[in-house]
Formats: structure tokens, sequence, C-alpha cells
């Protein structure tokens, strides 16, 4: 009985080896008249186990963020009209936020009570507070879940020129550090604002790149700060280019791929026409989200207006829209805009700044 297994073995190896000598051969003689691509071989097995886009739920939002009317097809004046939202871009690198969350944000700064909800409270009632507003959203819109954030002014404007006669103050790491720990707490993001005065972006962007290289910080930019007439920032209202959106653009893309970080999102604010020309040249990638935020403070009627005139009216990628606590209750009917007004807007806005 033994002699016998011993010999079943004997045969079981002898058939495995020629098994894989006969494999070999066979790849071997083949790979002359059907060469095989061994690059994109080992590239497919290297990306087989990563994750993916799911293109399908990105279409199906960004076309619900769209909220086009539905057009009767019976009507004799109805006519097909191509509509402007959802933009055409390059899908997004996995792990973007937009548009499968909905960001609302607290937007200040620390040193200061009067430039937003971020500086007016301790910490802790701050993030209370932020949180009351994402519970509302979630209610409002069960379909897409809330990113909660803080928008910080990292870059203030100034009314004095300051050492350099940049008429802009950055703030110190210090205060950064303590937003990131209060982000933290409330699983946020951060957004880092810079407003320029008379110094621009390339100066300012590489002051805070350590920041910018956390895949939880993003940016923002202010161009009624951006003064390139050389006026003192308050005077007038200042402008960016699109060639400045997109130079922002392409730096925290470097930032991404060289890092290996999720998508970044860049916010713009805006509420007027001049405050970002060539609008239409923004370039979009998928390494950055790129956020038009309209930024006017009123009644409805007049926040409606702007947004419909500035924001929605010349499309980017998605649009933002934002509340001021105390702003907006100057005028008549004295209220803040609700969720579901906003979720009523065409696009609707899938970032939310509370100021």
């Amino acid at each position: 009985m033994q002699k016998k297994t011993r010999r079943i073995n004997k045969i079981s190896v002898l058939v495995g080896v020629v098994f894989v000598v006969v494999l070999a051969i066979s790849f071997v003689y083949l790979g002359q008249f059907f060469p095989i691509d061994y690059q994109r071989l080992n590239a497919v097995i290297l990306t087989y186990d990563k994750p993916v886009l799911d293109v399908v739920d990105y279409d199906r939002r960004m076309f619900r963020l769209a909220n086009n009317p539905v057009l009767s097809v019976n009507s004799s004046t109805t006519s097909a009209v191509e509509p402007l939202w959802p933009v055409e871009a390059p899908y997004p690198k996995v792990g973007a936020i937009l548009p499968f969350k909905r960001v609302i944000a607290y937007y200040g700064n620390l040193y200061s009570k009067g430039m937003g909800i971020l500086g007016e409270y301790p910490s802790d009632e701050v993030l209370r507070r932020l949180d009351v507003e994402v519970t509302k959203w979630e209610l409002a819109d069960p379909d897409t879940p809330v990113q909660p954030a803080l928008h910080y002014i990292a870059v203030t404007a100034q009314e004095s020129a300051g050492e350099d006669g940049k008429y802009r103050l950055r703030m110190p790491f210090s205060e950064i550090d303590k937003v990131l720990a209060m982000a933290k707490k409330a699983n946020a993001i951060v957004f880092l604002d810079l407003q320029v005065g008379l110094s621009n972006l390339p100066s300012e962007l590489s002051v805070f790149e350590k920041y910018l290289k956390l895949p939880q910080v993003h940016l923002g930019l202010d161009p009624e700060f951006s003064m390139k007439t050389g006026k003192r920032p308050g005077t007038v209202i200042g402008t960016f280019d699109a060639s400045d959106i997109n130079y922002a653009v392409n730096y925290l893309t470097k930032l991404v791929k060289e890092n290996n970080l999720p998508p970044k999102i860049l916010v713009v604010h805006r509420f007027t026409q001049a405050m970002v020309t060539n609008a239409q040249l923004v370039k979009p990638l998928p390494e950055v989200q790129v956020v038009m935020d309209m930024d006017g403070w009123g009644a409805p009627a007049k926040k409606l207006d702007t947004y419909q005139g500035f924001v929605a009216s010349e499309p980017v990628q998605f649009t933002g829209f934002k509340l001021f606590y105390k702003n907006d209750l100057k005028q008549v009917p004295n209220r803040l805009m609700t969720p579901a007004e906003l979720l009523a807007l065409q696009p609707r806005p899938i970032y939310i700044q509370y100021q």
C-alpha cells in the first residue's frame, strides 16, 4: 500500500513538472505571434484593487444639481434650448467631495467678531451652531450627505499698506493650527481664504503650501480684495481674471499629484460681473473642483438676482451661495433664505457658506 502511494505521488509530481514546462513553452512560442504587453498587464494588476469613481452616481447627482425644468413636449411655444447646467467638465479623481456631498461652511477670522460667525463665539459654540445648520440641510436634502467646513480668512485685506505696501495681513500659523484643531472635532474640512490686496496669488499661495498639502485643506479666493488697479482695498471692488483662477487650479493640481491627495475644492467668491473676468475660460481639472460662490448680501430677491446674473448664467463647474446672519436681516423681509429656497434654484448650490 505504501509503495502504491509513493508511486502515485511520483506520478503527480511528474505530471505537474510536465504541465509547467508545457505552459512555459507555450508562452514563449505564442509570444512570437501574439506579443504580451507586460507593462499594461502590470498596470492592470496594480490597479485592480484601487477604488474607482462611481460615474453613474456622479452623473445622476450632477443632473439633479442642474435642476433643469421639464419641458412640455405638447407645448407649441416650447423650443429646444441647450441647458447651461450641468457643465461639461472632466470627471474628478477618486475621493472627490463634490457632488457626492454638500459642503456647509462657517466663515470668518478668529481675530475678528465682525468678519463672520467663525470668530464671533468660542470654538465649542461655533461648532454647536454649525451642527445645527448641518442638521437642517440633512433634513432638507436627505439624498445629499453634508460635509461640514470651516472657511478661514488666512490673508485679510487691510486699510493700511503695511511694511511691504501690499495692504494685506497674513495670519500666523498658530491661528491656522487652531482652526485645524476645531475642524478635527467636527470632522470638518478647512478652507484657507485669500484676500491678496496689492499682492498676488503666486506670492500668497506659496506661504500656505504646507497646509494646502494636507488632504483636508482646500482654498478660497476673494476677488473683491484683489486690487489690480493699485487702489486701496475697500475703495473699489477688486477682480480676478480666469488666468488667475487657472493659476490656482494648476498650483493645487500639482500638489494633489505630487502628494497623492484627493481632489481639492477651490471656492471663488463673486457678486459683480467685473469681479471675475473671462469666467468661461476657467478650467476645472480632475484634481481640482471649482465652485463659483454667490457672495452678495441683502433681501432674498436681491440675492437671487445676483445668483442668476453672475453665477448661474456663467457656468464654470459648481455653484455656492452665501448667507449672512446679520447683513441679510437688514432688508425686508429681514430673514435668512431657507434650505428649501436654495434647493429650488437652478442650478442648486452644492456649497453653502454662513457668515
